[in-house]
């Protein structure tokens, strides 16, 4: 069971103050995150990719590669890398750049996106939504297969027998497909043989375990051994040294963050009681004492079948010092409890 963590490198007002933490404070905070996130033992960390002001990186990889040199071990993925506003070449030579630098631990995570920005930004239409992802995808998934590619689309130029490089350290450079949570998403990834990342920020975890198994059909049938796949989710939390604490410090800027994106999105007004049904044993929040995270994460493992958990802090603008804490904790007290226990429960099952 891998254990990490995801962040949007956010730069919103303060909840107490209102002050705004520059854009070149917080990236330098992050790659602070990322070194101790390898420190204490996590398995992967990722970034995602926005392009709106109370975002810090419209850039994960060059966030990644400021923490490659700094870092031994953990993984270095982007959360998401909106490929459909993007060039799948300059991705993938990127991302293959960070491969080297990292010495091998550099993965892609690809997403449509659910923030539109981009789409403007770099001359996309929107009506091109789905095709825009799926052609983008082919042509990417091409560029590891080979050193020289021949391809041809609808909404690039076409390529004729060109090598792109660097090459990776990895063959293949690892590609996984983030999903909200479509039906039509999680098949697309099980048909084509890539690991899924389920965004499950709502409603109950045990919920998306149908999606999973649908994920795990689509990839027999296409003759894939789905029992070598992996399937990650992406799920907002934070950990304090017990559940009050925890609690009272996440739910200020989460409120803030929901509440600015509900308005936008049309959601309903995010309350605390919201939050602290959120936070309960069967909500998709992992806010509380490394136990309490520790028994949500398990559960999950057990009923979902997650086999790497990245938990989203900080959600909003939190205190360094309070998302490297958080960090540490997961890094030094639930991640050895998750581990142990799934070690556990597996060998148990192997019986």
């Amino acid at each position: 069971m891998e254990i990490g963590i995801s962040t949007f490198v956010e730069t919103t007002p303060d909840v107490q103050t209102g002050k705004v933490i520059s854009h070149a404070g917080r990236l330098r905070e992050v790659v602070e995150e990322i070194i101790l996130a390898d420190e204490v033992g996590l398995d992967v960390f990722g970034v995602g990719e926005h392009h709106r002001k109370d975002y810090a990186a419209s850039s994960p990889t060059l966030v990644l590669a400021a923490a490659a040199s700094q870092t031994k071990r953990i993984r270095l993925t982007s959360a998401v890398t909106v490929l459909s506003s993007d060039d799948p070449v300059r991705v993938f030579e990127d991302f293959a750049t960070l491969d080297g630098l990292s010495n091998g631990r550099a993965e892609i995570m690809v997403g449509r996106g659910s923030f539109i920005e981009s789409f403007p930004l770099f001359g996309y239409d929107l009506q091109d939504y789905d095709e825009l992802f799926e052609e983008k995808l082919d042509l990417l998934l091409k560029l590891r297969e080979s050193e020289k590619v021949t391809w041809s689309g609808k909404h690039r130029p076409a390529i004729n027998n060109l090598g792109v490089y660097p090459r990776p350290v990895q063959n293949p450079l690892p590609v996984w497909i983030g999903s909200g949570g479509t039906p039509d998403s999680v098949i697309r990834a099980g048909l084509l043989g890539l690991p899924l990342v389920l965004a499950i920020i709502g409603g109950r975890p045990v919920q998306f375990a149908p999606l999973v198994n649908l994920y795990k059909r689509a990839a027999e049938q296409a003759g894939h051994d789905a029992s070598k796949l992996t399937v990650a989710s992406h799920s907002h939390g934070f950990i304090a040294e017990d559940s009050s604490m925890a609690a009272d410090k996440f739910f200020p800027s989460t409120q803030q963050a929901m509440n600015v994106l509900g308005r936008e999105r049309g959601w309903g007004y995010y309350d605390r009681s919201s939050f602290d049904a959120a936070s309960s044993f069967e909500g998709a929040l992992y806010v509380g004492d490394p136990e309490t995270v520790a028994q949500k994460i398990i559960h999950l493992r057990k009923n979902v079948g997650v086999t790497r958990f990245m938990l989203h802090v900080p959600v909003g603008s939190m205190p360094h010092a309070d998302v490297m804490r958080a960090i540490e904790l997961l890094g030094k007290e639930v991640a050895p409890r998750v581990r142990e226990e799934v070690a556990k429960w597996e060998a148990e099952g192997s019986r």
